[in-house]
């Protein structure tokens, strides 16, 4: 097993990590929030969450099985190298346990607040179910020789494609409305910073042990890394360049909250006239 060269690399490690799983959890809820002061989910785009469910699914199967495994960790060892660490830290694991959550409850909102006219989309459905009779097929190949590593790249592959394509119909949405009200920019900024963290932190363990296996021997943490960074930075440009949002104070609501003002009840003296 491989061992740390530097303490001070490994405390680095250990600290871009875990503020990495605090800014990318945190980044959960501010969209919560928003949901939840407007009592309203229009504007956040259903097939987004959904997809998003598939992928961090997918992602705390190969963390959590590479993690915790040792018949997983020899497989990788064999493949890699013996003196190779393991990719994946304990904040890999917390936060791919904290991101299935906190998208479940995201969902939950969706059904018990106002949705307007939104719904789920038929290709949406389609391709999560794509995702997981296949998922089911690898398993069942992998059974007899117990090729488990390479079942969980098999779902690491999938979070990677998942995160590839999942922000496309928010973005869409985005630029079809003009506007950004219903997606909390908040979520991308703290999603941004986590990303940049997670580069950091595999940079950190490169270094020490004086080789790149950590970034292509879990390819799919760098990949996601890479397509956040693009995501991230085009919702930015969409909400602070495109489509800025211009507040205009109405009591207690603001339609940058994409709640329609109440309307001023008539006038009673002008009706009696009538």
């Amino acid at each position: 097993m491989a061992s740390w060269n530097s303490i001070p690399m490994e405390i680095a490690y250990q600290i871009l990590g875990w503020v990495a799983f605090v800014s990318w959890s945190f980044s959960f809820y501010p969209q919560v929030i928003l949901n939840f002061r407007r009592k309203s989910v229009v504007g956040l785009n259903f097939d987004f969450l959904v997809l998003n469910m598939t992928k961090h699914s997918s992602y705390l199967v190969y963390n959590a099985a590479l993690f915790f495994s040792p018949a997983i960790q020899r497989q990788y060892h064999e493949k890699y190298g013996s003196k190779e660490m393991i990719p994946v830290a304990a904040n890999d694991v917390a936060f791919s346990m904290h991101a299935v959550l906190l998208t479940a409850i995201t969902l939950f909102q969706v059904l018990i607040y106002d949705r307007g006219n939104q719904k789920v989309s038929k290709t949406c459905i389609a391709i999560s179910f794509a995702v997981w009779i296949s998922a089911a097929v690898c398993f069942f190949i992998s059974l007899p020789k117990h090729s488990w590593l390479w079942l969980i790249s098999v779902f690491n592959t999938i979070q990677v494609v998942m995160t590839a394509i999942k922000y496309i119909p928010q973005a869409v949405m985005n630029f079809k409305r003009k506007s950004t009200v219903g997606w909390s920019i908040g979520n991308i900024i703290l999603d941004l910073v986590g990303a940049v963290l997670n580069f950091f932190q595999m940079g950190v363990q490169s270094i020490d042990q004086g080789t790149w296996v950590n970034f292509y021997g879990n390819i799919g943490k760098t990949l996601l890394s890479l397509e956040v960074l693009f995501f991230d930075l085009l919702f930015i440009f969409q909400h602070y360049v495109l489509y800025p949002t211009k507040k205009e104070e109405t009591g207690r609501t603001t339609i940058a909250e994409g709640i329609v003002p109440p309307t001023k009840p008539p006038n009673k003296s002008s009706e009696e006239n009538v």
